[in-house]
């Protein structure tokens, strides 16, 4: 974690002078953005109904921090991606996929006595489709702390992790740390998804203790409402980001869905509306969507009200795409997005 202090300049997001409950993020410069997770085969079904009785399925490739990867990418930015997949086609598949997305892949090992994971995800017009993972054993649970050690940082400014890696095994648990004490060696600034897994994890407890002794080990936090709840028992996004900045995060974006999202640095917070958009075709992905939205903004200099307002959009305009990441956008369709889209209904300062 980076120990540095706030300024309040900038903008609002909306393109006037920053509110007075805006601020800055501090220790976070331009630079290569270090990404370690699983990149899986994902079969999408054509249709709705469960899975096990849908003929068709769409493939494709999918992974939180490769999500969030592509979605840097298309912003502008320079995502180093590190994972580990087996010699199968699958594995190919990614090789390939990220190639297609202007990825560099030198970073990719390939295992050839492990398989490269998968997952099924069944199609639905409301809420959120059911998803199966098939990935114990996989090739990505194989990434160790010596794999994290043969890592170039130098020109590493940011380490975005998730609370996926973690729990994919004792190796990936282990790789975890190192890369936490890599990063706050070198002064990398810190971004952390915890990213609720709970069927990775051997128990509720060990899944509690691990993700916040991470949470308070980062520089920005990004829970959900349903993390807030889970890690501490709040269902407000002002009292989560209260506690995760009691924890020890020097930064908290707390994802309300679609209805935005709210920031905090411990002394000043603020709100910012999402997005509306006519119709939901899959929310999975949204949450990397946001991820990479927010820290593209920040990496470019903006203030936390512009920055969430970026967030929501490219979140908003990935639940529009039934990938996990076929609807992140480059910077002219961000753009044409906000200047169409009207604003979500605001929460009230209560958060009622």
């Amino acid at each position: 974690m980076i120990q540095m202090t706030s300024s309040t300049t900038g903008s609002d997001g909306q393109g006037g002078v920053a509110g007075p409950d805006d601020f800055d993020v501090s220790g976070l410069r331009r630079g290569k953005v270090l990404l370690v997770g699983e990149s899986m085969g994902l079969f999408a079904a054509g249709k709705e109904g469960p899975c096990s009785q849908v003929g068709a399925f769409s493939a494709s490739v999918a992974g939180a921090e490769l999500n969030v990867a592509i979605g840097l990418k298309r912003l502008g930015h320079t995502p180093m991606y590190v994972t580990r997949v087996g010699d199968d086609p699958l594995g190919e598949r990614v090789r390939l996929f990220m190639e297609e997305n202007h990825l560099e892949t030198r970073l990719v090992s390939v295992d050839p006595s492990r398989h490269t994971g998968f997952m099924l995800k069944s199609k639905v017009t409301t809420g959120d489709p059911q998803t199966y993972y098939f990935r114990k054993g996989s090739a990505a649970s194989a990434i160790n702390a010596q794999n994290i050690f043969d890592i170039d940082l130098a020109e590493v400014s940011v380490l975005h992790l998730t609370g996926i890696l973690p729990p994919l095994s004792s190796a990936t648990m282990e790789a975890t740390d190192s890369l936490v004490a890599r990063a706050e060696f070198n002064k990398i600034f810190i971004s952390f998804d915890p990213n609720l897994r709970p069927a990775l994890w051997p128990s509720e407890r060990r899944m509690h203790a691990v993700l916040k002794k991470l949470s308070g080990q980062a520089d920005l936090v990004m829970p959900g409402i349903a993390e807030g709840e889970a890690l501490f028992g709040y269902t407000n996004p002002e009292d989560i980001g209260k506690a995760f900045i009691g924890n020890g995060a020097r930064y908290v974006v707390v994802k309300d869905g679609p209805r935005g999202a709210w920031a905090t640095n411990g002394s000043r917070g603020l709100y910012v509306p999402g997005f509306v958009v006519n119709s939901i075709v899959d929310t999975v992905g949204a949450g990397d969507g946001f991820a990479a939205g927010l820290l593209s903004a920040l990496l470019d200099g903006q203030h936390m009200s512009a920055a969430l307002t970026q967030a929501c959009a490219v979140g908003a305009m990935q639940t529009q795409s039934p990938s996990d990441n076929q609807g992140l956008p480059t910077p002219e369709e961000l753009t044409d997005f906000e200047n169409t889209h009207a604003r979500a209904r605001r929460r009230e300062p209560a958060f009622a």
